[in-house]
């Protein structure tokens, strides 16, 4: 039996990248997984003849709250229940400039509609997902919430306007969250990869013209099984590196090495 046996996870943002990687090394670990992503594209179809049935596909506009509602519905009655919540869904500079690194957006560049996608996309989300869940993880005495933000260096680069200030609010409500939850026996926690990620977020090959030096999607699976697990009971308002996370050593002593309090 894996560490996961009998657990049921939202994974958000789960037809590529981080979020396809972490779905599956979850089921790997024992879970059920309820993938989320954007109706209309073909990637959780993808994704679920990959991962089987252990894999239960959801289209949904995460910055709608009765299609957050309905997430949940959908974990219950289709996957049996709803004890994890994993916040990965998100857009990068790449919708804006796909050069972002090279030639920066700068702020007064940006239009007012381009601000409000990436902000309701990576923090208006989470907090609405975040929403929905709670209810349930509180009733049952037991639950996770794990966000992924960024490194903290991204959320304040020049011409990452919109993404930094995204992820710095989504990593702020990480911290309330934890301290709103003390005492449930539901916590959050933030989990980020710790550099660049070969994703499609990433998108100016000027940049990075060598994508095997990137941050690989799977790094983020030991860390997040293990704050998907009972073997985090008692961890709350911590961050985690994923490319920091040693897999040689004990998850005790991995998690020591890559994690520190989240926030500022």
């Amino acid at each position: 039996m894996g560490v996961l046996e009998n657990t049921v996870v939202v994974v958000t943002g789960a037809a590529g990248g981080l979020g396809r990687a972490m779905s599956g090394g979850l089921i790997a670990a024992g879970a059920r997984v309820v993938g989320v992503d954007l109706p209309g594209g073909s990637g959780l179809d993808a994704v679920a003849r990959e991962l089987g049935s252990n894999f239960v596909p959801f289209a949904a506009n995460l910055r709608n709250e009765d299609d957050c509602a309905a997430v949940v519905q959908h974990a219950l009655a289709k996957a049996g229940g709803l004890h994890v919540l994993v916040n990965n869904a998100g857009v990068g500079m790449q919708n804006i400039n796909p050069r972002f690194a090279t030639n920066p957006t700068r702020f007064w560049e940006l239009t007012p509609a381009q601000w409000r996608e990436v902000i309701e996309t990576n923090s208006t989300s989470q907090f609405l997902m975040a929403r929905a869940c709670t209810p349930h993880l509180i009733k049952q005495g037991w639950g996770r919430l794990i966000n992924i933000t960024t490194s903290y260096a991204t959320m304040q680069l020049a011409g990452f306007s919109p993404y930094g200030p995204s992820k710095a609010a989504a990593e702020a409500n990480t911290v309330i969250m934890s301290r709103d939850l003390a005492g449930s026996g539901v916590s959050a926690n933030v989990l980020i990869p710790g550099g660049p990620a070969n994703t499609a977020m990433v998108s100016d090959d000027l940049m990075w013209p060598d994508r095997s030096k990137l941050v690989q999607p799977p790094q983020m699976i030991a860390p997040v099984v293990w704050l998907a697990s009972k073997e985090s009971d008692g961890v709350n308002g911590m961050r985690f590196i994923a490319q920091m996370w040693n897999g040689s050593l004990s998850t005790a002593a991995a998690a020591s090495i890559a994690g520190a309090p989240a926030g500022f």
